[in-house]
């Protein structure tokens, strides 16, 4: 993604802003397009560039209504027994491609001492993201406003790692899952630190296909621990690589879509973009 088009995620980002926060009020083209210093001609094409249809249908697919039908289709086929013998289909990334590997006590221990991590940045679809792996797969993935931001935040988490600014394979393999295209995507190892409910949870997660939204007490109930949804928020909440473990996937069972640990704007632009993608 060149800087164009990342300014052009930035246009759109403020647009479906101003859609959530005027909802009521309908927001018309024309003042969709004042508010990013666009014509009208030009706002919609370059929505519709972005996204893959125009402003009018995305609103569609980030509406409450959208949202709840997508819940039903949900309860009715994710978490039960059918979707655990295979019967999948390429949107689903839990069997296909991704394996979680829980991090060790040692190779934590002392705020990250003996971890070597390799660390990059990218542009995505939807803004700039910081990627970091180890020798045993992907350990990090955020969505940041800016590069030194993003270092901060990620040896926040280690401390006393050692970090490289290196571009390897696993973060490349990563990267291509903002592509349409999985069909050249090799597997792709995780490897977090987190507690065995905690990975139970982002487990969990990888379940839920694109296109597709799941709540809370979904996802607590597919752990086998229905009444422990607040955890289940608080695990997800904690979710360290974006995107690629779909938390954005989870919302509100009023139909809302909620927050989102990178700014629940863009957790409306991904929803709206993924179901683009397959409708």
């Amino acid at each position: 993604m060149n800087d164009q088009e990342h300014l052009n995620y930035e246009r759109i980002a403020k647009a479906i802003h101003h859609i959530r926060t005027h909802f009521k009020e309908q927001p018309s083209l024309d003042e969709l397009a004042e508010q990013v210093h666009l014509s009208p001609f030009h706002f919609q094409r370059m929505f519709k560039e972005w996204a893959g249809v125009s402003p009018k249908k995305f609103l569609q697919y980030t509406s409450v209504e959208h949202a709840k039908n997508l819940l039903k289709e949900t309860e009715a086929n994710l978490f039960d027994a059918a979707m655990e013998t295979g019967l999948s289909g390429t949107s689903r990334l839990h069997d296909l491609f991704v394996s979680i590997e829980g991090m060790t006590p040692g190779e934590y221990k002392n705020d990250g001492e003996n971890l070597h991590i390799n660390y990059s940045y990218a542009q995505s679809p939807f803004g700039l993201v910081t990627i970091a792996s180890t020798d045993k797969g992907l350990c990090h993935v955020a969505f940041i406003e800016d590069e030194e931001k993003g270092l901060y935040e990620l040896k926040q988490q280690f401390p006393k790692a050692s970090y490289h600014q290196r571009v390897d394979q696993t973060q490349v393999n990563a990267l291509m899952i903002f592509a349409n295209d999985w069909s050249q995507i090799s597997e792709i190892k995780l490897h977090l630190k987190g507690s065995e409910f905690q990975l139970k949870v982002w487990e969990s997660l990888l379940k839920i296909p694109k296109g597709k939204l799941a709540t809370y007490g979904n996802i607590a109930e597919s752990i086998g621990q229905p009444k422990a949804s607040r955890a289940v928020g608080t695990a997800i909440g904690n979710n360290p690589i974006a995107y690629l473990i779909p938390c954005h996937r989870v919302i509100q069972k009023s139909g809302e879509l909620g927050g989102y640990r990178w700014n629940p704007t863009r957790k409306t632009a991904i929803i709206g973009w993924e179901n683009a993608q397959v409708h």
